[in-house]
């Protein structure tokens, strides 16, 4: 009996732009964890990118926060709404707080799986981008999106693995004899493996909302 007048809602839209919005961050974001992780002197100056992307996608994170209790009716749940955003935004503050890891050990050279998992998260961010705008209609793109989130949730798997290789190279090389070499390789691969987590949250709140829409 709404329907006429949930057609008609002026500012309904607006969420799925803000998620996209969002999702751009977390894709650059990824793109600039990454770029750290070749090292050199440049290090210092991405960090201080990521933080800034971090800080963006806070922005477009309170927005969407906000619009929630503006709007009267949504696009869907508003426990919905909210879940996703927080999952998209603390994939990029575990970005961040790599960043602020890296920044606090004054690392510049950074081990070759370490570069892997950067990889990983960055084609995981891809797939978030992918899948987002999808969401404007769900029940048409239900099978690309539980394709997507199925390939996400692989590429948290091959994460886990290339973690757990690359604490076993810091022992067998850099770290060998020296325990602050591990503390410090272990807590960098530690956050990295916590930003695939965090995508795979977002993987599983976007197959949470397909299913709850089929």
């Amino acid at each position: 009996m709404l329907g006429w007048f949930y057609r008609l809602m002026p500012h309904e839209e607006r969420f799925f732009d803000m998620f996209e919005r969002h999702a751009h961050c977390l894709i650059a974001g990824s793109l600039s964890l990454r770029e750290m992780l070749d090292g050199g002197v440049r290090v210092k100056e991405i960090c201080a990118k990521i933080t800034d992307q971090e800080h963006e996608a806070d922005l477009v994170t309170h927005e969407v926060l906000q619009a929630i209790r503006r709007t009267f009716i949504t696009p869907f749940d508003r426990g919905d709404i909210r879940g996703l955003i927080n999952s998209m935004d603390d994939a990029i503050d575990q970005m961040n707080k790599t960043a602020k890891a890296v920044m606090l050990f004054d690392v510049a050279e950074f081990e070759a799986p370490m570069r892997e998992l950067g990889n990983l998260i960055v084609k995981a961010t891809a797939l978030v981008g992918q899948a987002i705008p999808l969401l404007r209609s769900m029940r048409t793109n239900a099978p690309r999106l539980n394709v997507i989130t199925e390939e996400i949730v692989r590429i948290e798997e091959q994460s886990d693995q290339v973690h757990l290789n690359g604490l076993k190279g810091l022992l067998q090389g850099p770290a060998r004899g020296d325990a602050m070499a591990y503390i410090r390789g272990a807590e960098i691969y530690d956050h990295l493996e916590k930003v695939s987590d965090r995508l795979e949250d977002v993987a599983n709140r976007i197959s949470g909302l397909v299913i709850e829409h089929l």
